[in-house]
């Protein structure tokens, strides 16, 4: 990501979330404040990515953020009363926070120039921030994440719930053990977060789609450095303790939150969410 300016496929991954509230109603995964956080940018944005072929990303985006919720609704009702977005870019939930009511704190963790960026886009648009948010500034690739967190008041002897959409496939894969590294030290950790299959996995016709939108991200400055086979991404979480796993490819998407019957609808290679926890 370029020095001072906000990461580019931040504001892409919302503008397809604001883009499935008026394209899809929302029906996958409502978000109130999903086009006011694009200030200006939304209707163009929206227009942008109205066309047909955005639809397949479009469509998983809302899944993801639907998938990573429900599970976090799953942990608060379990007593977790933290919770942690990684690379939180122009994510919502802490403005939203539903189990506030409960206690339940927000931490918003990113790079520190696309932090600043949000908040100052909050600032303009007269977002109110709640008292139980947090903003911690990280760089993924420097920074030690549970120092940081500490730092900003959570605290390591309480559970804990992760989200960290949109990110894996950006880091090295060292980042991303020292991260898990780092989370499973904490007290009874979970997380959801996405990853993507290898490009040679993909059959044919959906490969020179994949390959030129990873061309296009690292056009931006911001390339895919990793990816994983189911397999792999199981025995990693594994080797960390985070034995206990739900990973969603795209088969059970489409069975979940499109109505897809399972019985007539074929497993295909794409992009996953998945949640662990310990057991």
């Amino acid at each position: 990501m370029l020095e001072r300016k906000p990461s580019r496929t931040a504001v892409g991954a919302a503008g397809y979330r604001a883009a499935h509230q008026i394209l899809d109603e929302g029906a996958v995964f409502s978000d109130p404040y999903a086009c006011s956080i694009l200030g200006e940018e939304a209707e163009a944005v929206i227009h942008r990515l109205s066309s047909s072929e955005h639809a397949p990303l479009r469509l998983f985006m809302a899944a993801r953020s639907r998938f990573a919720e429900d599970c976090l609704a799953d942990a608060v009702s379990r007593g977790v009363r933290q919770a942690v977005v990684l690379g939180a870019g122009l994510d919502t939930l802490a403005l939203r926070n539903p189990h506030a009511a409960l206690g339940v704190r927000m931490f918003e963790v990113d790079h520190p120039a696309t932090q600043l960026w949000k908040l100052r886009r909050l600032k303009e648009a007269g977002f109110a921030i709640r008292e139980n948010v947090r903003f911690v500034a990280v760089d993924f690739e420097r920074d030690k994440l549970t120092q940081e967190l500490a730092a900003a008041d959570f605290d390591k002897k309480e559970p804990a719930f992760f989200i960290w959409l949109g990110v894996v496939p950006y880091l090295t894969r060292q980042t991303i053990a020292d991260t898990l590294a780092e989370i499973v030290t904490l007290h009874s950790p979970e997380l959801v977060f996405d990853y993507s299959e290898p490009l040679d996995s993909y059959p044919p016709d959906k490969r020179a789609k994949i390959a030129a939108l990873a061309a296009y991200t690292a056009a931006l400055g911001e390339p895919w450095l990793s990816h994983f086979q189911p397999r792999e991404i199981a025995q990693l979480l594994a080797a960390h303790g985070l034995t206990e796993q739900n990973d969603l490819g795209q088969l059970e998407i489409a069975v979940r939150y499109f109505g897809a019957d399972p019985a007539t609808t074929s497993p295909s290679v794409g992009a996953h969410v998945l949640h662990a926890r310990k057991s």
